[in-house]
């Protein structure tokens, strides 16, 4: 009874989320932290399982768990999930929580909690830092300076600018970035021009971008750009930049399958949760500064609980897989395909209006609805309810593209599923 009563008051007293649980996510004891960080995820469907609650921020803890051999040990060690809870977030920023797994033995798992977004703004604070030292020091690596108008144009370039890109200074001064740096011909770089990357850097103050770059003489290189709001300013209504340019190393096959890790999901393929957010980001700047459309569409499985229950997870993860591919192959270029949750995803389309985006949905709708997926006991058929909003529509905010994608994608939902909503025309 004693050891009963210190574990109660350990868990109570305990400075992070900790929480006993089961193999199926059954939770058995949670103390106040979890129950703090679990309650705004869980929604309306309550506190009762850890798996479920957690499954629209990070529906993979549920795989890992399942993927574990061992009789006993750590599934996994501070695996972070982005929370993004939209317009209810703390300063606008998402949510951050480390989650660790351990498996204690046969059914017994011990899940911990804690929210560690301030050291994740401290760690972006600290690569920013990072990027303007390495910037001023290094020299090995030529840095190369551009002094550049709100609009673009350059107003003038320093001599490393010369050496490194091939260009006379006079040949740049007086003409927009876009004219001579090179955006890309490299199909997965997202081509952002210089009036996006200075919204961005209007709005925060700095924006960084790595990618390939183009000489004078068709040569490419690797260049990272670092756009910066310059202190001095003589017109507020007139603001100038300062660009430099570094001539870095390409990045290594280990960091590509870092970034790959990072911004893919696990599971399927697609483009996961926190990365879909960021190109939202991104569009939706180029969106307004540009005034072109950007559509959403939202889309998901129905009555996928009856398609796990009646044939298992595994036939779950295979259907999951397959509309990922056929996402993949209906996505067109510069939109993107990604999976927000269990059995929901997206589709963000710059350029397409909201017509051409319920065409899209459409033809997305038709061909998950044609699959044959191959189960245990055969093969089934799965279909989708799919919502479309565009930008135009919105109060301007992506919150509002989303949430009317949404209402859109539950009325597709109550007039009988497998169907697109607004209606093709």
């Amino acid at each position: 009874m004693a050891d009963e009563d210190d574990l109660l008051s350990f868990m109570y007293a305990c400075p992070f989320g900790l929480i006993e649980l089961d193999e199926r996510g059954d939770i058995g004891l949670i103390n106040p932290h979890a129950m703090m960080h679990l309650l705004p995820l869980a929604g309306a469907q309550g506190v009762e399982n850890f798996f479920a609650a957690m499954e629209k921020f990070a529906p993979e803890l549920r795989n890992f768990a399942d993927g574990f051999a061992e009789p006993h040990g750590t599934i996994c060690d501070g695996h972070r999930v982005v929370v993004d809870l939209g317009q209810k977030s703390r300063d606008g920023r998402p949510t951050v929580l480390a989650c660790s797994l351990v498996k204690r033995g046969p059914n017994q798992l011990i899940a911990t909690l804690s929210d560690i977004s301030e050291q994740v703004t401290q760690e972006q604070r600290m690569r920013q830092a990072d990027t303007w030292f390495s910037a001023l020091i290094d020299e090995v690596n030529d840095h190369a300076l551009l002094t550049v108008a709100g609009d673009g144009t350059v107003l003038s370039a320093n001599p490393s600018f010369v050496r490194q890109t091939g260009y006379a200074a006079e040949q740049v001064v007086g003409q927009c970035v876009d004219t001579f740096l090179s955006e890309t011909d490299d199909e997965a770089q997202i081509p952002f021009s210089i009036a996006d990357q200075l919204a961005l850097a209007s709005r925060d103050g700095w924006h960084l971008f790595e990618g390939w770059e183009k000489r004078a003489n068709g040569e490419r290189y690797w260049c990272q750009r670092l756009l910066v709001a310059r202190a001095e300013q003589d017109d507020d209504d007139a603001p100038t930049f300062s660009m430099v340019l570094r001539d870095v190393p390409e990045p290594a096959k280990k960091t590509n399958d870092l970034i790959e890790l990072l911004t893919r999901d696990y599971l399927t393929g697609a483009v996961n949760r926190m990365q879909f957010q960021k190109v939202l980001k991104l569009e939706h700047t180029r969106c307004l500064t540009r005034r072109r459309p950007l559509s959403l569409i939202i889309l998901d499985l129905d009555d996928f609980k009856s398609l796990n229950d009646m044939h298992g997870h595994p036939a779950g993860d295979t259907a999951l897989k397959q509309v990922a591919q056929i996402g993949a192959d209906c996505t067109p270029a510069r939109a993107v395909f990604a999976r927000l949750s269990g059995e929901e995803f997206a589709l963000l389309a710059p350029e397409y209006p909201l017509s051409a985006a319920i065409e899209l949905a459409e033809t997305l709708r038709r061909k998950i609805a044609e699959r044959q997926i191959a189960v245990p006991r055969g093969q089934v058929n799965v279909t989708a309810s799919l919502g479309c909003s565009e930008m135009r529509e919105t109060d301007g905010s992506t919150d509002d593209l989303i949430a009317i994608a949404d209402r859109r994608l539950y009325e597709a939902k109550n007039a009988g599923r497998n169907r697109v909503a607004p209606a093709p025309a």
